[in-house]
Parts: C-alpha cells; structure tokens; sequence
C-alpha cells in the first residue's frame, strides 16, 4: 500500500505542489485546495509545527564580534581620506566594532531548521525582501500551540468546485 496519496502527479512535480501548498499554509495561516490535497498538507503541515514546538527554545544567547560601516545622522556611510603605500589618496569607509547578543541554535534545533526548510519553500515578500519562514514558525507558530498535543490545522468542506466537481476543502491553522 502506498504511503501516500498520488494526486495524478509525478513524484517531483508533487512534492513541489505539496511544498507550495505548506509554505502559503504557514505564510497566510488559510490555504483553499481540493479535499485530497488539503489531507497530504495537513499531515505535513502538522509534522513541522510540532518539530518547532519541540524545539522552539533550544537556544543559547550569545556575544557576536559586529564591524559595521559607522553611519551619521542622514544615514550615509562616513569616510576618511587616505594615502595608498604609490601616493595615491583614496576614500575609505570609516568602521565600527560593536558586540551584539544574537540567538545561536544548538545542534537539535539545527537539524529541526534543516528538516523545516526541506519542507517549505523561500519566500519573497511585495519589495523584494526574504521572509524567514522558519524564524516565523518558532517565534510565532510554536508558542500559539505549545500546549496542544497535535491537531494543529483543520480541514472545512467548502463543496464541489464548479468546473470538475472536485470537492474543495479550506486548510487553516486552528
């Protein structure tokens, strides 16, 4: 018997939709899809939220060594005038040592982040700029269920779809 279900795809092809599919799920917290498909993502769905409930505080905080360009008040980088060892002077982009406390995973919550970022797809938002999914799903996600023992999304039957009679069902985080 099979594992899973085929959905009259590939191999690749379907686990591209199904990446997709959880990736818009954890993105928008509402995904529409047929009855079928919505079953395929919940289970996947379900797996990786409980992978960051369980390792949602295995971290440490630590002090990061951080050389920045030093910036003045309109926000451009300042320079000073430099003589090269030929007699040539050139700008150069005054920096700045700084320590900063930064969160550094230990190796369990590494390997979740791996295992989470097989499952989902990067994501871009409307300017252009990455949106760290799996940052979202142990700041955000993991702490709204940390108390639950699975059951983390739910499947709403929305009826047949007009064209093919597809049943169409709603997958949303509870």
């Amino acid at each position: 018997m099979a594992k899973n279900r085929k959905l009259g795809k590939k191999t690749d092809i379907r686990m591209a939709m199904l990446r997709t599919q959880v990736t818009d799920l954890m993105l928008h917290g509402k995904i529409e899809t047929t009855l079928e498909r919505a079953k395929e993502v919940k289970a996947m769905a379900d797996s990786i939220i409980a992978l960051a409930i369980k390792e949602k505080d295995n971290y440490e905080m630590v002090d990061t060594k951080v050389v920045k360009a030093k910036v003045d008040s309109k926000g451009k980088k300042v320079t000073e005038l430099v003589k090269s060892k030929n007699g040539k002077e050139y700008l150069r982009v005054v920096k700045e040592t700084t320590t900063e406390k930064r969160q550094k995973d230990m190796p369990s919550r590494l390997n979740a982040r791996r295992k989470m970022m097989k499952t989902i797809n990067k994501v871009k938002d409307s300017e252009g700029n990455n949106i760290d999914l799996t940052a979202k799903l142990f700041n955000e996600i993991a702490p709204k269920y940390e108390g639950r023992v699975g059951g983390y999304t739910r499947i709403v039957k929305a009826g047949p779809r007009r064209g093919d009679a597809a049943e169409v069902a709603i997958l949303e985080l509870v």
